[in-house]
């Protein structure tokens, strides 16, 4: 029996308020409105900054989190032509509309329709189409994959290859596509070129790789966890430095190591003491760092000499991939095998073990867990 048109009731994982766990709840899901679409959510992955909106901000509650994954679409509203319901798809937290000048122009991925556009602490809009005990539940950056069916706007939606397996290509909604973007698009890592990548997560990992994809002939994992080491050598890293092994700056230990500095420098953390080792740890002249890691609670700093000197420092956002068209050619990658994703998985569990997923991603226990959402 056809649910287009009706209200679905199903089963998401609710973040009443902060600094508590998920709570498994019965959502109503309203139809798609003119130009979105509504999904069956296969499966999700669980990102850092999941953890960060439930541990690091006061506001933005109840709101149904997660923006890594992967489904197939239910139903669809009023204008949209681009999908038919079955289509499988990943919805983007970055969305790509294609009309704005940001999406016109090949200098950057951000688009003027997207959350970050409009610098929202809380990256939710109150116009959701979730509802909860009669409440309405915010949809974070406008996906919330946390659910088994949300509804997005038909910019932030991308179709991808009916072969690909949702439980592996739900990373590229998210955490994949940053590090290696912020590698091959940001950067610009060159042949032969060293590179230095500071945290081994998810988005580390993917830098490594993107670092090894675009040839560079030295690849510095840098990490205080060494058990992330043998990994990072599955992804390219060609060498492993934990600081707490050294009584020196571990910007000095690299430079030591380099003749002077890294060519690229990538951070992956999210913290704004490593953003600025990162930078010190690129050479003079010519040395490139680009800051992926995400917070929004803390400033940065750095003497200006560093900038004088001849660095570059950037910011990434999503890896630079202009979503709706990068991330499916990412799935084809990952097909032809030219990216690695099921390396990444380290934990499959339920939608209803959302809360061991966070704990393990708190202890650093994971790279990444995928939540088996609904069947397919």
């Amino acid at each position: 029996m056809s649910t287009a048109g009706k209200v679905i009731k199903c089963k998401a994982a609710v973040a009443w308020e902060p600094n508590k766990p998920l709570v498994i709840e019965e959502v109503e899901v309203a139809p798609p409105q003119a130009n979105e679409v509504r999904i069956k959510i296969v499966a999700t992955a669980v990102c850092h900054t999941d953890l960060y909106h439930v541990f690091e901000l006061e506001d933005g509650f109840p709101i149904v989190l997660g923006h890594e994954g992967a489904g197939i679409v239910e139903s669809v509203g009023s204008g949209v032509t681009e999908f038919q319901p079955g289509d499988k798809v990943i919805p983007l937290c970055n969305p790509q509309c294609r009309e704005c000048r940001f999406c016109k122009s090949p200098k950057t991925n951000q688009c003027e329709k997207g959350w970050l556009a409009h610098s929202s602490v809380v990256l939710a809009s109150p116009d959701s189409r979730l509802t909860c005990k009669g409440k309405k539940v915010l949809q974070y950056v406008g996906t919330s994959t946390f659910s088994e069916y949300t509804v997005v706007n038909q910019i932030a939606l991308a179709k991808i290859d009916p072969a690909a397996p949702l439980d592996k290509v739900c990373l590229l909604g998210c955490g994949v596509c940053t590090g290696f973007g912020a590698a091959v698009n940001t950067a610009k890592v060159e042949p032969g070129s060293t590179c230095a990548v500071f945290g081994l997560g998810a988005v580390g990992l993917a830098a490594v790789m993107g670092c090894s994809a675009a040839g560079a002939k030295r690849i510095i994992a840098v990490d205080i966890n060494p058990e992330k080491f043998e990994k990072a050598k599955v992804f390219g890293a060609t060498e492993c430095v934990n600081p707490k092994d050294h009584d020196k700056p571990i910007s000095k230990v690299l430079a030591e190591m380099t003749n002077g500095g890294v060519d690229f420098s990538l951070e992956c953390v999210g913290n704004v003491e490593v953003m600025r080792t990162a930078l010190e740890s690129c050479v003079e002249g010519w040395g490139v760092s680009v800051i992926v890691g995400w917070t929004d609670v803390a400033d940065f700093a750095a003497r200006p000499v560093q900038l004088i000197a001849g660095r570059t420092w950037k910011g990434s956002l999503l890896g630079g991939f202009k979503c709706k068209d990068g991330i499916p050619e990412m799935v084809k990658a990952y097909l032809d095998k030219k990216v690695k994703l099921d390396e990444f998985i380290t934990h499959n569990m339920t939608l209803d073990q959302i809360n061991d997923a966070f704990e393990l991603m708190k202890r650093g226990e994971c790279i990444r867990t995928v939540l088996s959402v609904s069947p397919q």
